[in-house]
């Protein structure tokens, strides 16, 4: 298994899923359009940028297939795999040598930061990783946070008020000191993967990495910070977040939507380190990249918890159409002492930005939106298997919900087939099979 972002391209060149553009391209709006084009389908890796030394990949782990190349595991095994890795994760090497020492710079402006959306308050590092010290813990924290440049070796950064990063920060805020920060561009995507999970307050996201590399990871100390971060980094950064500066920005989320202009903190940037022909790592938020690597870590979690509390549960889904964030279907082996309000609201429960939760029999494949809306129709009735909780804590990101209080409706369904019902009567038809060839029958 590889442990650095140009040798996983590599590998999935072999398999033709990299889509290679020679042609020069503008960072603004261009290279957003080309991914989106290709979303759910290749990576895009842009070797001609207008302006800029960079190469650029996009759309990296676009796709579950990919996504589970990522982490060296079968499609079906990918939440397996990432809860076996939390559980068992270890500490990495510590190296002194990195990639990122060959080449520095004191100037952010040669970053081929990219401009993704009309109307966004500016052009956005949407990949970076910052690296910082829990100082309750005395450990380490690794997060993903967008950055939007506003000046000299300046960005504005968002974070979400009482994540860890927040947590810490305004640690340093009360005693009057700035947060020391690194930031990396462009690692393994199992390294992303592993940075995107909500990990429990304290937990160093770098060692369930390590676990998913199997234990080949490699860390290697910033000089001014200390904190450590991936040898193989294509791009690292060193500064701080300023305890008494913000900036207003607003962005596209996950949900394709515009969030509302916010203040936010400001980090200064002191060193830029990069690798030789270094490779700039883009993601292009609302899309499959974005939604893969900040949901499917919570889908791992959701499957882990619920089938350890139902051991009827199959397998939760983070739906697509739900930007596989608000939406989960859940698929049972229901028996008729099954309590499905009671597995509606665990799954609420240990994902509260959850707006809506479908229950399935196992019958019904719940990654198929249509076979979902199919036991809808046939299995639900509204008055009886209908589940409302009004007032609740939501989402930050739900255009539709009170977005300052954080106070939403959730909706749970239990579309699974009523056990005073005779069960012949939810049985699909089935045409026995035969050997057909339909060029046969065009034969007179």
């Amino acid at each position: 298994m590889t442990v650095d972002m140009r040798s996983f391209l590599q590998q999935i060149k072999k398999t033709n899923d990299v889509f290679t553009v020679k042609k020069g391209v503008s960072t603004k709006y261009e290279i957003a359009a080309i991914t989106e084009k290709l979303d759910e389908s290749k990576a895009v890796l842009f070797e001609n940028i207008k302006g800029s030394k960079f190469k650029m990949v996009s759309n990296l782990v676009g796709s579950r297939d990919r996504f589970a190349q990522a982490i060296g595991a079968k499609k079906s095994d990918i939440n397996q795999k990432i809860v076996k890795a939390i559980s068992s994760a270890k500490k990495p090497k510590i190296s002194r040598t990195a990639k990122f020492f060959e080449n520095s710079s004191k100037n952010t402006s040669i970053l081929p930061i990219v401009t993704h959306f009309q109307n966004e308050s500016g052009p956005f590092i949407t990949s970076s990783i910052l690296y910082t010290g829990n100082q309750e813990k005395k450990s380490q924290n690794s997060s993903f946070h967008r950055l939007m440049p506003i000046g000299k070796n300046q960005f504005s950064i968002r974070m979400v008020e009482g994540r860890d990063l927040h947590r810490t920060f305004m640690f340093a805020k009360s005693h009057g000191e700035d947060l020391p920060i690194a930031i990396t561009v462009g690692v393994h995507p199992a390294i992303s993967i592993a940075c995107a999970f909500q990990a429990k307050w304290g937990k160093n996201e770098l060692e369930i990495a390590n676990s998913l590399l199997n234990n080949k990871l490699t860390l290697t100390k910033c000089p001014s910070t200390g904190f450590l971060v991936p040898s193989t980094a294509e791009i690292v950064m060193e500064g701080k977040i300023l305890r008494d500066k913000t900036h207003k920005e607003w962005m596209v989320e996950m949900l394709r939507t515009y969030d509302m202009p916010r203040p936010a903190p400001v980090i200064q940037i002191e060193k830029l380190y990069f690798r030789n022909n270094p490779i700039y790592h883009d993601i292009l938020s609302g899309y499959s990249e974005a939604r893969l690597l900040m949901g499917m870590p919570i889908e791992a979690k959701l499957n882990s918890i619920m089938k350890k509390k139902f051991p009827q549960t199959k397998q939760v889904i983070l739906t697509s159409g739900g930007a596989n964030w608000l939406h989960a279907v859940v698929q049972i082996s229901k028996t008729r002492t099954t309590n499905v309000k009671k597995i509606i609201n665990e799954t609420f429960a240990n994902h509260r930005s959850l707006k809506m939760v479908t229950v399935v029999d196992d019958d019904i494949d719940p990654t198929d939106a249509v076979a979902v809306e199919f036991a809808m129709a046939t299995r639900f009735q509204a008055d009886r298997d209908l589940v409302i909780i009004k007032n609740v804590r939501g989402s930050s990101l739900d255009p539709s919900s009170d977005q300052k209080k954080l106070r939403t409706t959730k909706m749970g369904i239990d579309a699974t087939i009523p056990a005073s019902k005779r069960l012949d009567g939810f049985k699909l038809g089935k045409i026995p099979k035969a050997k057909t060839n339909l060029k046969d029958y065009l034969k007179k």
